[in-house]
């Protein structure tokens, strides 16, 4: 893009739309945009130098600004519907991670899937090969998670060494 006055509102030179998977997180996103990225930059720069670039203006509506995400933001809300702490815990993965307490401590969650249920949201559903807690709207089975200081562990091979009982709240 060309600069102007603005914050990114100079007008593009070129657009590369890329489909998010539905498995997409933020470090796969990250990747698949470093190599279109690439690509792009040296089919932009060779239409600039041939003198064929075309710059378009950028649409003003739907434009927003993007704040940084903070550790605060990492923190799960369980009165969310499943769907959105899915989606949130997909975005802040490889960095810097959803995060909830459990028992006092402080659990980053890397990966979770959709799942069938129903309580006070944060409520632990049940704890055999997933993690299943009650959200705002559905649930959701936690299927990869971490204690502070350790390393990433399968919820199953987390409940192992960490039984959680039914009726457990994460906050």
């Amino acid at each position: 893009m060309r600069l102007d006055a603005g914050l990114d509102t100079g007008p593009v030179l070129s657009r590369h739309p890329l489909q998010i998977a539905a498995d997409d997180d933020a470090g796969s996103l990250h990747d698949k945009l470093a190599a279109l990225g690439g690509a792009a930059i040296v089919e932009a720069l060779a239409q600039v130098e041939a003198g064929t670039a075309r710059a378009l203006a950028q649409p003003a509506a739907g434009a927003t600004y993007a704040r940084k995400i903070g550790r605060n933001d990492a923190v799960l809300d369980w009165s969310q519907p499943a769907a959105t702490l899915e989606r949130t815990i997909r975005a802040l993965r490889p960095s810097p991670g959803a995060a909830t307490t459990l028992e006092g401590e402080r659990i980053k969650i890397w990966r979770a899937r959709i799942a069938e249920g129903r309580a006070t949201p944060g409520t632990v559903l049940a704890a055999s090969d997933a993690l299943v807690v009650a959200c705002g709207e559905g649930a959701l089975a936690i299927t990869e998670l971490q204690r502070a200081g350790a390393k990433p562990l399968s919820a199953e091979m987390f409940l192992r060494g960490h039984p959680v009982a039914a009726g457990a709240r994460l906050t």
